[in-house]
């Protein structure tokens, strides 16, 4: 008998070693998430407006940066539709030259064509990778998916600051948009 009860105080502890551990963890996710989205520039977008406006007041208190202001990067806009036809989305411009540290404003028309109302959802990509995180988005249509009216058509903005700490060997980021229907979610967003 003294065997079992050893056995089960043994097994209770490491039970409550267990679940202290996954207490611990659970609670410890939220920095990480954070150390993260710092490291690789994707995730929290709290980090992403700080980080933001970090380089554009800079700038500005600085009276401009001579070699940023002097550098062009040209940033290149494609959409793509995975899904079959009823969708028109595209850039108004298929590329712009911009200088880094400073804020631009792009704008994409997304027409429904699928003959009823529904959503939709942009999700984004930046390449060459190693520029995401110096390619920041201050206000994205990407960020909510959108609710769309039976044949309605819109123009959505992006606006978006290259940091001027972008590598000097890249002279061009392409952002691209990948537009996806997903009508199931029209109950939950009415």
């Amino acid at each position: 008998m003294t065997d079992l009860r050893r056995e089960n105080r043994s097994l209770s502890l490491k039970l409550v070693g267990f679940a202290v551990g996954a207490f611990a963890f659970g609670f410890a996710l939220v920095p990480l998430y954070d150390v993260l989205c710092e490291a690789t520039g994707f995730g929290n977008q709290k980090l992403l407006l700080e980080r933001t406006a970090e380089p554009a007041a800079a700038l500005a208190a600085s009276g401009g940066d001579a070699t940023a202001a002097e550098r062009s990067i040209t940033v290149e806009f494609v959409t793509e539709l995975p899904s079959v036809g009823n969708w028109e989305f595209k850039p108004v411009v298929r590329s712009m030259q911009v200088t880094p540290g400073r804020l631009y404003e792009a704008d994409f028309i997304a027409h429904n064509l699928t003959g009823h109302d529904t959503v939709a959802q942009a999700i984004p990509n930046v390449s060459p990778g190693n520029a995401t995180a110096f390619f920041r988005k201050t206000e994205c249509f990407c960020f909510t998916p959108q609710k769309f009216a039976r044949n309605e058509q819109r123009t959505m903005p992006v606006r978006f600051i290259v940091d001027p700490a972008l590598p000097k060997h890249l002279d061009r980021i392409t952002l691209s948009y990948t537009f996806y229907d997903n009508s199931t979610r029209i109950g939950a967003l009415n």
